[in-house]
């Protein structure tokens, strides 16, 4: 839980000295990974508890949410193929096994299907410019900017 706990207060720390000013001053903030990440990592990947990472996000962050979350999911042994196939070393997440990878993807999925409103799952297998297509198409439809 200390991993979580650092993660946390560095989240909190970018959100007061970028996110929340970029925000004030009318700009856009394009992140990552941010909440759902930690909970999918964390929680559902390597088995801490939900229920207190919840409670640590609501201690750093209070009711701070992205209004658009983007889940570009993919199938696990498609995802670790192009990973494998990328210039450079894996990541230490890649390294770790397939099934570590699934409860990944389903706790992903799991998040956008509590959370319709705020999140949309694209369907990352498709051609690059099919899902840039429809990635532009989402942003233009929840946040009424038009990126087509």
């Amino acid at each position: 839980m200390s991993e979580a706990l650092l993660l946390y207060a560095a989240r909190r720390d970018h959100v007061a000295r970028m996110i929340r000013p970029a925000l004030e001053a009318g700009g856009w903030v394009v992140c990552d990974r941010f909440n759902d990440s930690t909970l999918a990592y964390q929680g559902y990947g390597r088995g801490l508890p939900l229920g207190e990472l919840e409670t640590l996000q609501r201690l750093a962050l209070g009711d701070f949410r992205p209004d658009l979350t983007l889940v570009l999911d993919l199938p696990v042994a498609e995802g670790l193929a192009r990973a494998a196939n990328r210039a450079g070393s894996a990541d230490r997440f890649e390294r770790l096994d397939r099934d570590f990878h699934q409860r990944l993807r389903d706790g992903f999925l799991a998040i956008a299907k509590a959370e319709p409103a705020r999140c949309a799952v694209i369907d990352a297998s498709a051609d690059v410019n099919v899902v840039h297509r429809a990635i532009a198409a989402t942003v233009t439809e929840r946040l009424g900017v038009d990126l087509r």
